[in-house]
């Protein structure tokens, strides 16, 4: 069974600084896009960064130039460094995978339990 782990949320000012990190444990083949999604209060899940098995990053307009994906694929583990936060990135924090598992050809899209972040204005 395979699982994505995050942490790394929590309470920050604006203008502060955090770092999310989700991990993958179990039997994977391989992981391919990664990505963090967010939920506010009352609103859509919506989409915050990916990246992919080459390192190919894209962004929401609302955090390019203050959020940061990356991964480290011995690890199985995707990042998301958040700067200059603001109260508008309030929300549950979702990381995403899109795994490969040994022996299955079709891939399988996981999510992680969340990690609350609040940014206090």
């Amino acid at each position: 069974q395979v699982q994505l782990v995050e942490s790394g949320g929590g309470w920050v000012q604006a203008g502060g600084s955090l770092r999310l990190s989700c991990a993958a444990s179990g039997r994977l083949f391989s992981m391919n896009v990664m990505g963090w999604y967010r939920q506010a209060p009352g609103k859509q899940r919506e989409l915050v960064a990916t990246i992919t098995s080459g390192g190919s990053t894209d962004y929401a307009e609302s955090v390019k130039g203050r959020f940061t994906i990356s991964r480290d694929n011995a690890k199985n583990t995707v990042y998301l460094q958040m700067n200059s936060l603001k109260s508008d990135d309030t929300a549950v924090y979702y990381c995403n995978a899109d795994i490969s598992l040994p022996g299955r050809p079709e891939k399988f899209i996981y999510w992680g339990q969340g990690t609350q972040v609040t940014v206090s204005s």
